[in-house]
């Protein structure tokens, strides 16, 4: 009997119980057992484990969050983590690891895969921003969070003849942006691959109001920025030497109701867009993930990672996958530049 690790690193993400029920119930049917490594990658370094078994996953497929819990550890910030890591590999038997994460958990697992241990990663993102794969798990139910929030909020924006900027999460990238403002309508996307000018912001909100729209709303991601200057809420940063974002909206609201006098809101989605049940989308991809990611060891195909192009399920390098961002394709921001109220006046005085 094969005894398998399974782990989950980084921000928790709608979808995650669905891979690890779909890795469960698929090893069940080569008599393997699935060890559950708990708290990502610091629960390897710590020897804390659980079996997994078929009632272990019963029920956990339409739950957020992961039953396995996680975090953002880096065991290769000191020698004596990298260490206990290997050591509880060994101790514990682990035939293989399947790592689920983003580009800090799965470049974690490219490492520990050049040291030759059997590994198999799985890509998770709310940001989808992952290179080698056309969508991560957790993105359609951020995006559908985010879209209902907006949607709701257009009404109050409406009512009040107010501007609302709402802030989603994004540190590099603007996918949910992008997505979620097209299919609410916003009025106005910010995202990190076009750093934004204050004017031509303005001059569209301006324009709407001449025309006699007298409410907007902007979508703005987290890591957008109008300079090369990052909005952070600490200086602190995480075991991979990431600042926690956050803020942006803020400056952002403050800067249009100075200079167009419009009342302005700011609402920031934030953690909401990474909690509750995933969607159908995220559940059915998950799991082809998670089946998928045991076939891989059951080949030995280590040092993989899952990945879906097109509507086929395929395998590709960790290391190319891990190699650089997959930013927001600029010919769909140009589909939502459409909606943009672009006037030819190109910077507009305070009223």
């Amino acid at each position: 009997m094969k005894k398998i690790g399974i782990l989950t690193g980084g921000g928790d993400c709608p979808g995650l119980n669905a891979v690890i029920r779909a890795v469960v119930r698929k090893s069940i049917h080569y008599n393997w057992e699935i060890i559950g490594i708990k708290n990502g990658w610091k629960g390897l370094i710590q020897g804390e484990m659980e079996l997994l078994t078929d009632y272990s996953v019963s029920g956990i497929l339409p739950k957020g969050g992961t039953i396995i819990g996680t975090s953002r550890t880096n065991p290769f910030k000191n020698e004596e983590d990298t260490k206990k890591l290997l050591d509880n590999i060994k101790k514990f038997e682990l035939e293989s690891i399947i790592a689920i994460g983003g580009d800090d958990t799965l470049g974690v697992a490219l490492r520990l895969h050049n040291m030759n241990v059997p590994i198999v990663g799985i890509p998770k993102t709310i940001d989808n921003d992952l290179s080698c794969t056309d969508y991560t798990f957790g993105f359609d139910t951020a995006v559908s969070i985010a879209t209902e929030a907006i949607d709701r909020l257009h009404s109050t924006a409406e009512s009040h003849h107010r501007v609302i900027v709402v802030e989603v999460m994004g540190r590099h990238t603007g996918w949910i942006a992008t997505f979620a403002g097209i299919a609410s309508g916003a009025d106005e996307i910010i995202i990190p691959e076009k750093p934004y000018d204050l004017d031509d912001v303005c001059s569209n909100l301006k324009a709407r109001c001449d025309r006699g729209k007298t409410f907007s709303i902007v979508v703005v991601s987290e890591g957008a920025k109008s300079s090369n200057h990052l909005v952070v809420k600490s200086d602190k940063k995480d075991e991979f030497g990431h600042e926690r974002l956050g803020g942006i909206g803020n400056i952002l609201g403050k800067e249009i109701e100075q200079k167009l006098g419009f009342e302005t809101r700011v609402v920031v989605l934030g953690h909401i867009l990474r909690g509750g049940t995933p969607t159908a989308y995220d559940r059915i991809l998950a799991t082809r993930f998670g089946v998928a990611a045991v076939e891989l060891v059951k080949e030995q195909n280590f040092g993989k990672m899952v990945a879906l192009k097109g509507n086929k399920i395929v395998s590709v390098n960790l290391e190319e996958a891990v190699s650089k961002s997959k930013t927001v394709d600029m010919d769909l921001y140009k589909i939502a530049e459409v909606f943009f109220d672009r006037s030819k006046q190109k910077h507009v005085e305070a009223f």
